[in-house]
């Protein structure tokens, strides 16, 4: 296996509380009148009441789930508290021991439900020979007994919870290697444990199998777009929110993505079509190949001898995301329904179990085959439905407020919208087919939001008319009206205490009612910046490492995203960079503001030819190395116009990895 080592997310530091002076909440529904030490607010009376009639529509249905996220339990410890070298927490299972009780107002009962199964944990037997370890990361790991050895799938999202899985799996079933790894898809929670594999692949290599296209994909999604994908996912998974009934409960396919230490493996055997066949350590395995589903490189395995699908994450026991709240390209719903269908009549007939990539799996041949048909029947209809409206000429807004599941998928809670929702998702597949633009002529060319807001708030009467109308809207449980004047007077004045305050309190409300765990860490993250303001994030020494991993290519390629277009306009450049340790020229020219890349020979009219190792670049662009060190540095020279070089590196800007989302 080639290994390569990527750090992750680091956990910052809170910053200091930054609370304005504004009006107090009045009392709760269940009389609690005060803020918790993490400055949040009880559920007020709407809410309450509205999760109360959540509770009262769960207690209609008598749904099995609780009994099978325990099946098959061989092994549990009470306390799983896994830490980096330096201490620092990656996994606790005791931060949501708080979830042993009855659901609170503060959290919509459905999404507790989910939350306290979610947070089952342990090593489970799925069928003799295939077990499961649950609850140690955000996904699964799954382990196939072989003739030798164990074939591990998805080996987590960290070094450290997979080594603590892999620790669990020893400890009860007996030490054994790995005789192969295999990655269901691209995402990190599904392979970034992987270096831990290989202290237990034993003298022989351990082949890793992954679907075509996964080291690119695997790498890319994070790269273009990484520093906006990262800030966004702060407020999808609830990164700074405490862990409390009040805070961050659960991710709905799991607690939250696990910190620690990320790697990666280059895959030894690629599928790349349906039906592909392999055996491995006297395991019989057939393959789904299927991109561009939830992933884009995507694929699912049947085990004939054990009457076993691994659906990977193509099903879940929740609706998934035609479009994810951190920022990626919105998913095919059609291919995604087609791709579940491909598995239910490849594999269905002959699946006595289902065991995916996330939550517990589905017992039972009739059981399997209702499963993989809501699966693939929710993702089609949230299309077909989303088309019909359009074409009544409803916009997405219209089309999230008017699409509705039938009962006969509304009741199951297997395509429940714990993590994608009918709202976002519709809105997704309108914006697959037509874009941004509703058709509104008013929408053309809007005012940007502060402009808007001002203007807005102008109207009304001023910032304290705005305030009041906010704040008597919040009182009659209009959250959603009182979140959209009080935003406009936070865009217009960020720094009234008042606005601030009500604008916290109608995120919260709306949190406290979210189905979706990420529309609840997304509303309450908001809350919880405008009182405390932003964390800091350390993106240079978080995400250090990771460079390691990415190709040259690609690298170019999200330079050019931060060349500053109006000043580099009228430099037109070309640069040779010549990368001695790993063999590589690459040659870039600047053109009318723009930066193209391309790798291949020298070219003869450079303004200047830089000579430098892989290791050098890596640390200019930690920002650990600067100007002097370019002077000065073996590993860095110069041939040509330093003038001309020095200039364009004066054009790249820092992304800002803390940018303002709840404020101007």
């Amino acid at each position: 296996m080639a290994w390569l080592r990527f750090s992750g997310v680091a956990a910052g530091a809170m910053l200091s509380v930054l609370v304005a002076c504004s009006p107090v909440p009045g009392p709760s529904a269940s009389g609690e009148a005060g803020a918790d030490p993490h400055g949040a607010w009880p559920a007020q009376r709407t809410t309450a009441e509205m999760n109360g009639a959540v509770a009262e529509w769960l207690e209609g249905l008598e749904p099995d789930d609780e009994d099978l996220a325990q099946r098959g339990l061989l092994a549990r410890d009470d306390l799983v508290d896994i830490r980096t070298q330096d201490g620092q927490t990656v996994w606790n299972t005791a931060a949501f021991a708080f979830l042993d009780s009855a659901p609170p107002d503060s959290v919509n009962p459905s999404l507790w439900r989910q939350a306290r199964l979610n947070a089952v944990h342990g090593l489970f037997e799925v069928v003799p020979g295939i077990y499961q370890v649950r609850g140690y990361d955000l996904a699964n790991m799954s382990i196939v007994e072989g003739e030798n050895g164990r074939i591990v799938i998805d080996p987590l999202t960290s070094v450290e919870t997979a080594r603590a899985a892999l620790d669990l799996v020893e400890r009860e079933l007996g030490p054994r290697p790995v005789s192969a790894v295999i990655f269901t898809h691209s995402h990190i929670d599904h392979f970034g444990g992987v270096a831990a594999i290989e202290e237990a692949t034993g003298e022989g290599a351990a082949p890793v199998i992954a679907p075509a296209g996964f080291l690119n994909a695997a790498v890319s999604e994070n790269v273009m777009a990484g520093v906006v994908m990262g800030r966004r996912a702060r407020f999808m998974y609830g990164g700074p929110l405490p862990r409390t009934a009040r805070g961050h409960v659960d991710s709905g396919l799991g607690k939250h993505p696990a910190l620690g230490t990320h790697t990666i493996a280059e895959p030894d055997i690629l599928i790349d079509r349906s039906g592909q066949i392999l055996e491995i350590d006297g395991v019989r395995m057939e393959f789904q190949y299927a991109p561009e589903t939830e992933a884009p490189a995507e694929l699912t395995v049947f085990f004939p001898d054990f009457e076993a699908w691994c659906g990977a994450e193509l099903v879940s026991r929740t609706m998934h995301n035609l479009y994810t709240l951190r920022g990626a390209q919105v998913r095919d719903a059609l291919a995604w329904s087609a791709a579940i269908e491909d598995a239910r009549r490849m594999f269905a007939g002959r699946t006595n179990v289902i065991f995916n990539s996330h939550h517990w799996p589905v017992w039972g041949r009739a059981e399997a085959e209702a499963f993989l048909v809501a699966q693939r029947d929710v993702y089609k209809y949230i299309h077909d439905q989303t088309l019909r409206l359009a074409a009544q000429g409803l916009g997405p807004d219209e089309i999230a407020e008017e699409i509705a599941l039938p009962d006969t998928l509304g009741e199951v809670f297997a395509v429940r919208g714990y993590y994608g929702t009918l709202k976002h998702n519709a809105r997704a597949v309108y914006q697959r087919y037509f874009g941004w633009y509703d058709g509104v002529p008013a929408h053309l060319d809007p005012l940007p939001r502060i402009q808007a807001a001002q203007r807005y708030v102008g109207a009304i009467g001023g910032i304290e008319a705005t305030v009041e109308q906010a704040e008597a809207a919040f009182a009659t449980g209009d959250y959603r009206w009182a979140a959209e004047l009080a935003q406009h007077a936070v865009f217009a004045e960020p720094d009234h205490g008042g606005a601030r305050d009500v604008l916290a309190r109608s995120y919260e409300q709306l949190g406290y009612g979210a189905e979706s765990a990420p529309w609840r860490d997304v509303y309450l993250t908001g809350a919880h910046e405008l009182r405390h303001g932003i964390a800091a994030s350390d993106t240079v020494g978080a995400g250090a490492e990771i460079l390691d991993a990415i190709p040259l290519d690609m690298f170019f390629a999200a330079l050019a995203t931060r060349l500053d277009g109006l000043r580099a306009a009228r430099a037109d450049r070309v640069f040779n960079f010549v990368f001695t340790d790993v063999g590589e020229t690459h040659v870039i020219v600047i053109s009318n503001g723009v930066m193209h890349h391309r790798r291949g020979n020298a070219a003869d009219d450079a303004d200047a030819t830089v000579s430098l190792t892989r290791n050098f670049w890596t640390r200019l662009m930690r920002q650990e190395a600067g100007l002097l060190d370019m002077l000065g540095s073996e590993d860095f020279s110069v041939d040509g116009d330093r003038r001309a070089l020095y200039g364009f590196f004066g054009m790249l800007e820092q992304p800002d990895s803390d940018f303002p989302v709840v404020t101007p």
